[in-house]
């Protein structure tokens, strides 16, 4: 199993000014991070402020801007937080839970990020970051594609799938497209419509599906 911690195609850029050495330090920072996921859920990211994170946090201004520039590289290390939970989430349940096949896996990262979206705060304003920035979680590549880059490493890792360019580009499109349908199931209903989400699963499964069976006849 893959480790839950970040690649490192997912360290660039660095939000932070430093690491905290310490764990108090450390600490003061979670404090902020979890400010902010409780306020972009309040008030939305335009209206988000160092100094209202600052407060809520229960910290003086200094003590954000000894670690953060600006209120972009806080959500920014939100964002990062929240992938790492995710991948970590998924990695814990695979290896938990036995699967019968792909497919129930599928299933699996879907049901975590709908959990995710429903208990974990500051998560739903985000959706890894796509609405504040595109490029949050890596200069160079978009934010589904660092997400489709981590998720193909935990299913190759778990199912033995071959490794190849037809496999990135399919999980990508599926985790496009999944995010997309799975957005639409939330934008009305704060607990996701189950039936768009049930939708989800068999889009992203149809899609799959029908790729696996082609290149098995490509290779037969």
């Amino acid at each position: 199993m893959l480790s839950p911690q970040m690649d490192d195609q997912c360290v660039q850029p660095q939000p932070l000014r430093r690491r905290p050495a310490q764990r108090r330090s450390a600490r003061r920072v979670e404090r902020m991070l979890d400010a902010c996921a409780e306020l972009l859920d309040e008030i939305g990211y335009e209206s988000l402020s160092t100094t209202r994170i600052a407060d809520r946090a229960g910290v003086a201004i200094g003590s954000v801007y000894q670690f953060f520039p600006d209120k972009r590289a806080i959500t920014q290390e939100l964002t990062r937080r929240n992938v790492e939970l995710f991948v970590s989430r998924v990695g814990r349940r695979f290896m938990e839970e036995d699967y019968v096949g792909w497919w129930e896996a599928v299933d699996a990262i879907i049901d975590e990020y709908v959990d995710m979206h429903r208990t974990v705060p500051g998560f739903k304003s985000l959706h890894f970051g796509d609405v504040v920035d595109l490029n949050l979680l890596d200069s160079d590549s978009d934010n589904n594609t660092v997400i489709a880059g981590r998720l193909r490493g935990l299913l190759l890792q778990e199912f033995g799938l071959a490794d190849s360019h037809e496999l990135d580009v399919a999980v990508l499109v599926a985790v496009e497209a999944g995010d997309a349908v799975l957005k639409l199931a939330f934008r009305h209903d704060p607990h996701g419509e189950q039936e768009i989400i049930a939708a989800a699963k068999q889009l992203i499964r149809g899609f799959l599906s029908r790729q696996l069976r082609s290149w098995a006849k490509q290779r037969a």
